[in-house]
């Protein structure tokens, strides 16, 4: 597993007990705003901005041995989300600035493992070439790629009754709304959502954040097709972070306890954890449906990470700062 403080990169192999400092040489600050992308044990990539021009310039970092030696390049582009397939194809929508709810990005692509980048797509009104089938409006909240053809991106407008979810099937030149059956009576709610979480190659789920007069809720909506067509499979109270490990094991956390699937969805049992993380809870990772990691931060900047081995019913204190 790898980890990000305000000053460098951490790294564990051993499920959280012991972290060794896998900083790139040279950095002394990194913080949580930078971008970070962590394939497996040995791939990573590290964005930094360049202080002076943030948006448009910035270094990314890579290490293909779990960060013991690492490589540099320039990139025009300061942060966002970066998402690789392998270790050499990856994705980048990089974030050009927001205003009055709209958000301008730019979607690159590489071949290389990040040495080098092609734009294919920009929707700044500013720059010669920009395009309007991914739109300007709305704020772009997650970056979901399955090859490099085909991906996603979510996020939301706060206009009610509207999801933002778009597709692109060429690279990301073009973009297309994608289409969701919306219960009836959500007319008046408020939608959004990061993107699908693929759990192999043809299934996923799409979390839906609905904000609706009574409060918070998640709808799940699953996918069996590579994402081209998505049916409402349940709804969650109260919102909350959701993690998936396969095409029928999930956990949901609403702010209290956690909820158990292990029927992709269909249904779902509540779990009591023997510890009280509260508005704490900040982050939710599982590996199977038995062992996963909470990190939590208190209103001081306080971090604790705790492990559980019996899928979210007890939890051990690995460690805090």
């Amino acid at each position: 597993g790898w980890g990000v403080t305000e000053t460098g990169l951490l790294q564990t192999d051993d499920g959280g007990l012991t972290w060794h400092d896998r900083t790139p040489p040279g950095l002394t600050t990194i913080g949580y705003a930078a971008t970070t992308f962590f394939l497996d044990a040995s791939h990573a990539w590290l964005l930094l901005a360049d202080p002076e021009n943030v948006m448009l310039a910035g270094t990314l970092y890579r290490t293909a041995d779990a960060g013991l030696a690492w490589d540099s390049h320039p990139v025009s582009f300061g942060g966002g989300q970066m998402a690789f397939l392998d270790d050499s194809n990856g994705w980048m929508m990089a974030q050009m600035g927001v205003a009055a709810g709209s958000n301008a990005v730019s979607i690159w692509q590489t071949s290389d493992g990040g040495a080098t980048w092609v734009m294919n797509y920009i929707n700044d009104p500013t720059f010669p070439g920009a395009e309007d089938s991914l739109p300007l409006g709305g704020l772009k909240q997650g970056l979901t790629a399955i090859d490099m053809q085909t991906a996603w991106i979510g996020g939301v407008t706060y206009a009610v009754g509207m999801v933002y979810l778009f597709r692109t099937t060429d690279a990301g030149h073009h973009w297309e709304p994608v289409r969701l059956s919306v219960p009836a009576g959500r007319g008046q709610d408020e939608f959004d959502t990061a993107g699908p979480l693929f759990v192999g190659p043809e299934d996923a789920f799409l979390p839906m954040h609905v904000h609706t007069v009574e409060g918070p809720q998640l709808d799940l909506y699953v996918s069996h097709d590579r994402g081209r067509s998505w049916s409402l499979q349940s709804g969650l109270p109260h919102g909350g972070s959701l993690d998936f490990v396969s095409p029928t094991d999930g956990i949901f956390w609403d702010g209290k306890e956690f909820y158990v699937t292990r029927d992709g969805g269909r249904t779902w049992d509540i779990v009591h954890p023997d510890v009280a993380f509260g508005e704490n809870f900040a982050a939710l990772d599982f590996v199977s449906p038995g062992t996963g990691w909470v990190l939590t931060n208190d209103v001081t900047g306080h971090h604790r990470l705790y492990k559980s081995m019996d899928g979210g019913a007890s939890w051990v204190l690995l460690g805090e700062g």
